[in-house]
């Protein structure tokens, strides 16, 4: 602005800019959701998705607990974090994602050839998400965030036809309102444990065993994923626990280990994924791993940004607009909302009266 027009916008007016230009978000996706069914048919698989990004805020926006125990912390040194200790100094965003996507079977086989970095080229004939939606609310809770997802899916779905199917990574009160949602609205939800995660588990599994960059750390996490994948979880966790014993690992070595085998037996209803391949499901949460971090991280986590609670959310309103490929849509949505906030209401019935070019004779220049 000051370089096309010599006058400077001041950092008060950007940020008022900003949000008063977000804040038809929600009535463009109510009225955008009337019409979701018309908009021609999708995949049959109906993915829903969510994950927490940590975003740092002003302390009188952080929310209660977090802004007591802030208040509370001590720390040991005075210029620097010790081990284990926190700022404090976070707020959660809810991210959320809906996409249809068409059905893609698979074996294990072919996952396991699929991830890096085993994977040379992209696999052939691999669907993409279709319409995808993404979002962020730092300002409304997780719950509100997650009903709001279903409330899009349903939308996408009216007849009730599609595979549901939630991709979560084991948050346990995650999990707990994706099943309340699910029996309130009578749907059947399937719900899928990200395959990523249990990779990981493994991975720290496989240090108590082998060194290190050994290839035989690889080829034991490989054998094992391919047994998960074969929907034998809790066969693999037992295996794990016994070679641990067998081996007379201490204490400390063997963590990793019951650490691996406590989270496969816990989430043994979510790992049936030889059901889930057969079926062309989805077992990864690639889309809500990339919205975090292109929606959140990119933009919030700048070194030394504080974040009041209406900035954040107005930009995370817009970069989620652009980034649902929505952006276009929605400002002509939102200067017809501006015009019938501002013409419009300052005239009887809210019609605008045109200005003639006649009228304008009667003016003159004065100098």
């Amino acid at each position: 602005m000051a370089r096309h027009t010599g006058t400077p916008v001041a950092k008060r007016q950007v940020e008022e800019l900003v949000a008063r230009a977000a804040q038809d978000f929600d009535a463009f996706y109510a009225g955008r959701q009337a019409t979701a069914a018309a908009r021609g048919p999708t995949g049959a698989v109906l993915v829903l998705t969510a994950d927490g990004k940590g975003v740092v805020m002003r302390p009188a926006d952080l929310r209660e607990a977090t802004r007591q125990a802030a208040a509370r912390r001590t720390h040991k040194l005075a210029t620097r974090l010790s081990k284990g200790e926190k700022r404090q100094a976070k707020r959660m965003a809810t991210v959320a994602a809906v996409d249809p996507i068409a059905p893609y079977v698979r074996t294990p086989e072919d996952v396991v050839r699929g991830m890096a970095p085993l994977r040379v080229t992209e696999e052939p004939g691999r669907p993409r998400p279709e319409r995808k939606r993404v979002w962020a609310s730092l300002q409304h809770p997780p719950a509100a965030v997650l009903e709001e997802a279903f409330r899009e899916a349903a939308h996408r779905d009216p007849e009730r036809a599609k595979t549901w199917v939630a991709v979560v990574d084991g948050n346990k009160p995650q999990l707990a309102l994706l099943q309340k949602l699910a029996r309130q609205r009578r749907i059947a939800l399937t719900v899928v444990l990200d395959v990523i995660h249990v990779v990981e588990y493994l991975w720290k599994a496989a240090l108590a065993f082998h060194a290190e960059g050994s290839p035989a750390l690889e080829a034991w996490v490989t054998a094992r994923l391919l047994q998960v994948l074969r929907g034998r979880a809790s066969h693999v966790a037992a295996g794990i626990r016994r070679s641990a014993t067998l081996r007379q690992l201490s204490a400390r070595v063997r963590k990793p280990a019951d650490a691996c085998a406590n989270y496969l037996l816990t989430h043994a209803p979510y790992l049936r994924y030889d059901q889930y391949l057969a079926a062309g499901l989805p077992i990864a949460s690639g889309v809500i791993e990339g919205a975090c971090r292109h929606l959140v991280t990119d933009r919030m986590d700048l070194t030394g940004a504080r974040w009041s609670l209406a900035g954040a959310e107005a930009v995370l309103r817009l970069r989620a607009l652009r980034s649902s490929r929505d952006f276009d849509e929605y400002w002509g949505f939102h200067e017809a909302q501006e015009h019938q906030r501002n013409p419009a209401s300052r005239y009887a019935n809210g019609t605008v009266v045109p200005v003639r070019d006649g009228m304008r004779a009667h003016l003159r220049a004065i100098k």
